[in-house]
């Protein structure tokens, strides 16, 4: 690795941690940059999860403050990320990456949609539980398995997994954005750092490349929270959205 791939490297890895704080999808940075250097998908497949893995964690101290009282909503939810995440990396140690790739255009462009539907839907879902005292804390019924599918796909590659889980919450928990928002970090966090541990005993990892973006990733989540904490609902749900399409077309004409 030269000096100038390392500090692209690094660099990659600071706006994919900004990224993935404020929304997600900061993979759709790093990994194309680790193609253009010449590491193999795979290789830089799993060097990206183990690498990204303290900008999450980054993020998620730095929406500390909006995590308060989310103690049992972590913990339901979270077990449903670390069962996901798990199950993911195992489907991409096993099955030809042709299995999943195929289908994440449509996962992106359905979590973008849910996203600007979501607060009409949200309302509509709120109503339909009025007659059993509102949604509980943890959300919907519906979420834990939603949570788990989003877990699922993160394990396996995990770009746009931030727009997919906050269109998830955003939809079935009655709760500010910015919560839902601090919570999806916690959650990203989880799915990596349980794919990660995968990875470590089964994979291929490049571990000058996963330091360099682990470091890039741990100042951007620090810038990710400082901006993504500041964003009205309205201009953070417009954030997610530009985010979630960029993924997309870049996922159907790359």
């Amino acid at each position: 690795m030269s000096l100038f791939e390392a500090v692209v490297i690094l660099l990659a890895g600071v706006a994919a941690g900004t990224i993935n704080t404020v929304v997600g999808s900061g993979t759709l940075i790093t990994f194309p940059t680790l193609l253009a250097f010449g590491v193999p998908p795979v290789t830089a497949n799993v060097s990206n999860t183990i690498g990204l893995v303290p900008g999450s964690v980054s993020g998620a101290i730095g929406y500390r403050a909006e995590l308060r009282g989310q103690r049992g909503r972590l913990l339901r939810l979270g077990s449903a990320s670390v069962l996901g995440g798990i199950t993911g990396a195992v489907l991409l140690l096993v099955l030809p990456s042709e299995a999943f790739d195929a289908i994440v255009p449509a996962l992106i462009l359905l979590g973008v949609t849910l996203v600007i539907l979501g607060p009409r839907i949200s309302a509509w879902v709120a109503k339909r539980h009025e007659h059993l005292g509102g949604l509980p804390e943890h959300g919907a019924r519906w979420v834990w398995p939603a949570v788990l599918g989003t877990g699922v796909y993160g394990g396996y590659f995990g770009a746009a997994q931030g727009v997919l889980l906050l269109a998830v919450m955003g939809i079935g928990i009655d709760d500010d954005l910015q919560r839902i928002n601090a919570t999806k970090n916690v959650l990203a966090a989880l799915v990596n750092g349980v794919a990660a541990v995968v990875f470590v005993f089964r994979a291929d990892v490049d571990w000058a490349i996963a330091g360099l973006l682990a470091v890039g990733s741990v100042l951007g989540g620090q810038i990710g929270a400082g901006v993504g904490r500041r964003l009205p609902p309205n201009v953070l749900r417009a954030f997610i959205v530009v985010v979630g399409l960029a993924a997309f077309v870049s996922f159907l004409w790359g």
